[in-house]
């Protein structure tokens, strides 16, 4: 019953769930992996077993695929196509050691194959690894969840704070002594309280776009509107933001543009100038005043188009590039950041929306490229 339900859960005992037809087999695994100390659940059929995972949600599936009415491969479509039971590690049994049948089973997200007639060591060591690295990956991810709780506890207080700190101290000096103020000093409050407004606009900005790339990754037919749109004459984009990322540096003497033209990519141009500028402004943001920022674009192999963007900075570890991520800031700890860590994944996913992707190449204290590349229009 629920309690005794709650009670497995509880104490960590893990609940596997058996989907086989042939009672004496189904039966008999049963009993090896509950003498083991698992929760075992069977079910004599396809559409029995499906309707068991999705109300159980089990920590392992070992499933036949030679079946009556639904096979193993249909039960195994049926549950990666549930987001419920997509991720729950699934090994197929079976008499037939056809390659092509373990690809099928594979490409369809099976984790693990055992052929009949197996022992009980197999079956145990297969159930074994399977749960490991079910953990493992649930440790990273807790781990990462931590890293991503950090991250905003240590910025987002900052990144409101600090321009709100700008805009609300020079106002109160300006209303209480513009009287008295020189005209030049005006001036430098208020270009001081222009950029801190810009500082918290552009933050506002990273926010909502990201809400709404998450809305359209989770229209299914999303993709497919984004992807009837596209930019003609890039070249001119890429250079107006890269211009434009280096005035608002100070920096355009920095700037190295080598940008050739395209006859259009599959893009909406707004997005386009979008993840152009986030990686421009993450070069300009991270390095050094008098050191190159070069941005390049041209056609590669005939169907994409590539910008690159590189800098000369602090640089980036393989680790860190591997977890670029929302909110996610390197080291707030130790260096000053402007920026909720937006940027680059914005940039990435209008990529990958798009048909294309976004790479970073980086080193620690050395040269870091990232290179944009988007699908041309047929």
């Amino acid at each position: 019953g629920l309690k005794w339900w709650l009670f497995v859960r509880v104490c960590g005992m893990k609940r596997i769930l058996v989907i086989e037809d042939e009672q004496s087999l189904r039966r008999d695994i049963m009993e090896m992996l509950a003498f083991e100390g698992y929760e075992v659940d069977g079910a004599e059929n396809g559409a029995a077993g499906i309707a068991q995972a999705q109300r159980q949600l089990p920590d392992l599936i070992i499933c036949d695929i030679m079946m009556p009415e639904m096979d193993g491969y249909g039960v195994l479509d049926a549950l990666r196509r549930n987001e419920a039971t997509a991720a729950i590690p699934f090994i197929f049994l079976t008499a037939r050691t056809d390659k092509v049948d373990r690809r099928q089973g594979m490409e369809q997200g099976a984790d693990d194959y055992l052929t009949k007639p197996f022992t009980v060591q197999e079956l145990l060591k297969s159930v074994d690894t399977r749960l490991r690295r079910r953990r493992d990956i649930e440790q990273v991810s807790e781990r990462r969840l931590e890293d991503l709780r950090d991250s905003i506890i240590l910025a987002m207080p900052h990144e409101l704070r600090t321009p709100l700190t700008v805009i609300m101290g020079f106002s109160d000096l300006l209303n209480a002594d513009c009287e008295t103020m020189s005209p030049a000093r005006i001036r430098e409050m208020a270009e001081h309280i222009s950029q801190a407004a810009s500082r918290l606009y552009h933050m506002v900005e990273n926010y909502l776009v990201y809400a709404q790339i998450e809305i359209i990754v989770a229209d299914p037919n999303g993709k497919d509107l984004l992807r009837g749109h596209q930019t003609l004459e890039p070249r001119i984009v890429v250079e107006d933001q890269a211009i434009q990322r280096a005035q608002f540096y100070d920096r355009e003497s920095d700037l190295l543009l080598e940008v050739q033209d395209a006859p259009g990519v599959r893009i909406l141009e707004d997005y386009l100038k979008k993840a152009v500028s986030e990686i421009v402004d993450n070069a300009f943001k991270f390095s050094a005043p008098e050191t190159p920022v070069c941005v390049s674009a041209a056609v590669e192999g005939g169907a994409f188009y590539t910008i690159k963007v590189r800098n000369h900075g602090r640089g980036m570890t393989a680790e860190q590039i591997a977890r670029v991520g929302a909110y996610m800031q390197f080291n707030r700890r130790f260096y000053e950041q402007q920026g909720s860590g937006l940027g680059l994944i914005i940039a990435r996913r209008l990529a990958e929306l798009h048909g294309g992707q976004l790479q970073i190449e980086s080193a620690v204290d050395a040269a870091t490229t990232v290179t944009l590349t988007l699908p041309l229009t047929q």
